[in-house]
């Protein structure tokens, strides 16, 4: 049985004011755990079915001074935010976060506050090698439970930044590349070896001001004429595979 103190700290951090705080974050669900304890994260508890901690057993010991605790289905069910928990909780730490060099293809996104289309976004750039994406403060938190849960585990693999966009994009000596809808057709542009591409939100696309830092805008051609537009993390996808695949 989880003890109440444990049960506190674990719905707190399902805010964000209190994850900006303490600078730890819920990881949940077996495959999330897992990817968590392969990587450079530091973890400080982890709650898991007995299966999982005797499935894992060398994930595990592989992280020092981890604090495991046995708990049933129905207690990761109650202090998470999943509706379904196949087998485990951890509380890691924050990461620093660090502006990232001019280097490859670099995603900058700009309002996007949907927790499933960052958490999608960060397994698109994790699919297609993107080492780091910049955010504007506008969007949601990265380590929301809802973005971490969307990553599938690729959050691990993806360095976020948040800043300013314009003044970042201002800053850059590359090609920035903006998603628009009246851009040149990504089936014949000509895309650059290294570069930034931003993608705005689906009702309200690329701010004003971040618009005017883009050098060149690049569109998804429609053949059906119905949609008005495309979700983000499909727009990313879709034009990021075009630039990868170019290379």
């Amino acid at each position: 049985m989880t003890n109440p103190m444990s049960t506190k700290i674990i719905k707190a951090l399902h805010q964000k004011k209190y994850r900006q705080e303490t600078h730890k974050f819920l990881v949940e669900g077996s495959k999330n755990v897992a990817e968590l304890l392969r990587s450079d994260y530091a973890v400080d508890n982890v709650y898991c079915t007995a299966d999982f901690k005797n499935s894992h057993e060398e994930l595990l010991d592989s992280k020092k001074n981890l604090r495991i605790q046995i708990v049933d289905a129905a207690e990761l069910k109650a202090f998470g935010t999943l509706e379904h928990n196949d087998g485990a909780l951890a509380i890691a730490i924050q990461k620093e976060e660090k502006s990232p060099k001019s280097e490859g293809v670099i995603l900058a996104l700009d309002n996007i506050r949907d927790p499933g289309n960052l958490g999608t976004l960060i397994r698109i750039a994790d699919w297609y090698g993107i080492k780091h994406i910049v955010c504007s403060p506008e969007c949601v938190d990265w380590y929301n439970p809802k973005v971490i849960a969307a990553s599938m585990g690729s959050f691990t693999r993806v360095e976020c930044f948040y800043t300013e966009l314009p003044a970042y994009l201002r800053a850059q000596k590359v090609p920035v590349l903006g998603a628009f809808l009246d851009g040149k057709s990504v089936h014949s542009f000509a895309f650059p070896k290294s570069g930034i591409l931003v993608v705005g939100s689906e009702s309200h696309g690329i701010s004003k001001e971040a618009a005017k830092c883009v050098t060149e805008k690049v569109t998804i051609p429609s053949f059906g004429g119905g949609a008005e537009s495309l979700n983000a993390a499909v727009a990313g996808a879709i034009i990021l595979d075009r630039w990868k695949g170019s290379l």
